[in-house]
């Protein structure tokens, strides 16, 4: 079952007015409870190690940074990152790693230069790590996030000069 698949799943379930619902695919097996209006979903029942679990690769959302001369109600200028900085953007809930595993190298380090399809990071989401690619070629300006916390849907990651 894909990621895709699973978020849809939930989605329709938490729409559905369904108390429980179990599902098993081969070694895959997935159980979701309706608990007062809020889906929770259990791990699926084989626990993979970082180091050995499937990796799906999701490119990254970007935004485009705009340099505007905007002010706020009181009339003063507002602070805004430069027109050329990209930032990248995170395209799922989940947990933020910066490399492929505790003792391993990040992806990438502030000064790096990188290419579009590269990797930059991973989001772990319901035991599944997903390797986010770089939309942008670019050099990193600014690591958002810090290795191993939670992220949410369009959390900015990174900020790229490109």
């Amino acid at each position: 079952m894909t990621f895709k698949e699973i978020q849809e799943l939930i989605r329709i379930f938490s729409k559905s007015g369904i108390g429980e619902l179990n599902i098993e695919q081969d070694a895959f097996k997935i159980k979701m409870k309706s608990i007062e209006g809020c889906v929770k979903v259990a791990p699926a029942s084989y626990s993979p190690t970082f180091s050995s679990a499937p990796i799906m690769q999701t490119p990254a959302p970007i935004a485009q940074a705009t340099l505007t001369d905007s002010k706020d109600e009181k009339g003063e200028a507002k602070s805004e990152t430069s027109s050329t900085q990209i930032t990248i953007k995170a395209p799922m809930i989940g947990t933020f790693y910066r490399s492929s595993g505790p003792d391993k190298e990040p992806f990438v380090k502030v000064g790096d230069k990188i290419d579009a399809g590269s990797p930059i990071c991973i989001i772990e989401a319901m035991k599944l790590f997903n390797e986010i690619e770089s939309e942008v070629s670019g050099t990193v300006v600014k690591v958002l996030v810090n290795d191993a916390t939670p992220v949410e849907y369009d959390q900015p990651l990174f900020i790229i000069e490109p």
